[in-house]
Formats: C-alpha cells, structure tokens, sequence
C-alpha cells in the first residue's frame, strides 16, 4: 500500500519589516484620490517650504509624476500664481526670502574636448 503525505506549509517569521506586525515607522499613506486644485496650490506651497517629496507623496497618497505635472503647469497651470499670492498671505516673514519659480537645471551637450583627456 502507498501512502501520501499532505504538503507541509512553511510559514515566514514575522519581522519587524513585516507591515501587520506591529507600527510602521513610514508615514501613514493617504488614500488614493484626485488632485484637486486645492491641493495644488498647497503642493507648490510645500514646496517652497521646502517640505521634501517623499512626505507629499505620502500626504496626498498619489505617484510622483502627479507632483511635476503639477510643477510643471501640466495641471492646474495657474495654481503656481494662486500659491504664491496664498504664500504671502500666509507666510508674509518668509515671502521676500523665497524664490517663486520652478528652477530646472538646464543640460548641456557633453563637452567634445572631455573625451581628449584619455588620449
């Protein structure tokens, strides 16, 4: 006579990465929802304030590329004017010491003569 044996089920250890095991050290993220206009305005005033992006994608529950198309002007493109005019309703301290702009560091062709350095 043969006999079968169930197969045993190995179960992981729990860890402290392990998210039902216990707190997270990770900010709790928001539920996914739409970008609103509100929210926009309040991006770019995050922004200024230097509030770093990792924390906004948690806040607002979304991906990054919803931050540059914000950033961008691709969404809500005059969201940038009503922040600014809402930062120095807010912040009146801060608003002569903040730049307004969206600072894109332009790139350069490489140059042709850094290739001579190996010859």
């Amino acid at each position: 006579p043969v006999t079968v044996q169930a197969p045993m089920t190995v179960q992981a250890p729990m860890t402290d990465l392990d998210p039902s095991s216990g707190p997270s050290l990770a900010a709790p993220r928001a539920p996914a929802r739409a970008l609103t206009e509100k929210d926009a305005i309040d991006i770019w005033i995050a922004r200024w304030l230097r509030i770093r992006q990792k924390d906004l994608l948690a806040r607002y529950g979304c991906d990054s590329r919803r931050l540059y198309e914000i950033w961008w002007g691709d969404k809500f493109p005059a969201s940038r004017r009503k922040a600014a005019d809402a930062f120095r309703e807010r912040f009146p301290g801060q608003a002569d010491r903040t730049d307004f702009g969206y600072r894109r560091i332009p790139r350069s062709a490489p140059n042709p003569t850094q290739i001579d350095l190996f010859d």
